[in-house]
């Protein structure tokens, strides 16, 4: 268990560490993406319709 848990700290400071060598315009963009995702699936609306009998 001590094993996977260091394996998943090394791996989130280095994700921290690549995410500050970005610029601020890639940083931008990227959140620009993931505020429209989240407003579509805000809007989103799961419909269902029950299947036709014969």
């Amino acid at each position: 268990m001590n094993k996977k848990e260091t394996s998943f700290d090394k791996a989130e400071l280095e994700l921290l560490k690549e995410g500050l060598k970005r610029s601020y315009k890639e940083r931008f963009e990227m959140a620009t993406r993931l505020y429209k995702i989240q407003q579509t699936m805000s809007k989103a609306v799961i419909s269902h319709k029950p299947p036709i009998s014969k």
